[in-house]
């Protein structure tokens, strides 16, 4: 049995592991702004070759190509993988194009609402029955998405697609469960999406609309970088899942869109008025209630776990 300052120190390094994921998934539209001029498309094209490349070489130190084989081989992870596969390449050029299209606050609410999205995935897919605060939560988001809506002059589609395409992401990957670790996972999923990203690479260089090799060493490396920003957050994100709650991984992962909404704001200068901060405060209340009711829940847990380790 851990003592507790093996335990304490644990949490410690649970913590601090999340926030350098969610951090670095935070400041990610930074990196997106130093790859200028290449555009989401070819962004996200590199991003998946160059995530291949570094996975393999993770892979290759680690010794963990029968893993992956196995992986490969079993339809049951591999299906729902190649699905996964899908979901984060609509999320990535949606998320790339957000940011590089001057639209970075919108991509940010994307994030902000996921949970949310979670929440009714549970209701129409999982048949939940959801608990008076959820609803609460999503009634207040619905409010907030059409108060954003009336902003925008349109609906928010880059925050939606944002929220739901991660949202079914995050609910394939767990039909998968602890049965793949985060690089094998990746690896299979960049896999699956290399050769369509390296035709892509292929055409845009044929056409001349790449910038991969045409814009100097620096913006080559910058991009061919793009594998370890993509695959050391999701090491980080791994080893602070291993070490702590759900219910502390879920207040985490608020840190990261706030993180871009910062970003987006204060170094991108993005337009905020009024109204689209009226919107933003009553996507930040449902969060507030969703956070009320996790944590009390969490506690109620808690609680009963005591209990019946006493009474056994």
């Amino acid at each position: 049995m851990k003592t507790t300052a093996a335990v304490k120190s644990e949490t410690t390094a649970g913590i601090l592991f999340g926030i350098g994921a969610y951090g670095l998934w935070g400041l990610l539209p930074l990196y997106f702004l130093v790859l200028l001029p290449a555009g989401a498309v070819e962004i996200v094209a590199n991003r998946v070759v160059w995530s291949l490349i570094f996975c393999a070489l993770l892979i290759t130190i680690t010794r963990t190509w029968r893993i992956l084989g196995g992986a490969i081989k079993d339809r049951s992870i591999m299906g729902p993988l190649t699905i996964a596969a899908g979901l984060i390449a609509v999320n990535w050029l949606t998320y790339t194009y957000g940011v590089t299209t001057g639209q970075a606050v919108e991509a940010s609410l994307g994030y902000f609402i996921n949970p949310l999205v979670s929440v009714l995935l549970g209701v129409f897919v999982l048949k939940e029955t959801l608990r008076p605060l959820q609803w609460a939560a999503v009634g207040i988001g619905f409010v907030a998405v059409v108060v954003l809506t009336v902003s925008y002059g349109k609906l928010p589609w880059i925050a939606l697609t944002l929220a739901v395409s991660f949202g079914l992401y995050g609910f394939v990957k767990k039909r998968v469960g602890p049965r793949v670790d985060a690089i094998t996972s990746l690896t299979v999923e960049t896999v699956v999406l290399t050769p369509l990203a390296a035709i892509t690479m292929v055409v845009l260089g044929v056409t001349g609309a790449a910038t991969l090799t045409s814009n100097g060493a620096g913006h080559f490396w910058l991009l061919a970088a793009s594998g370890i920003i993509t695959a050391v957050p999701l090491l980080f994100f791994g080893a602070s899942a291993r070490r702590l709650p759900m219910t502390t991984i879920g207040l985490l992962q608020y840190f990261a869109p706030l993180l871009q909404f910062i970003v987006a704001v204060a170094i991108f200068r993005e337009a905020m008025t009024l109204d689209r901060w009226i919107g933003f405060g009553i996507v930040w209340l449902a969060l507030l209630v969703l956070t009320v009711d996790m944590l009390a829940v969490a506690r109620k847990n808690s609680v009963a776990r005591r209990l019946a380790r006493q009474e056994a």
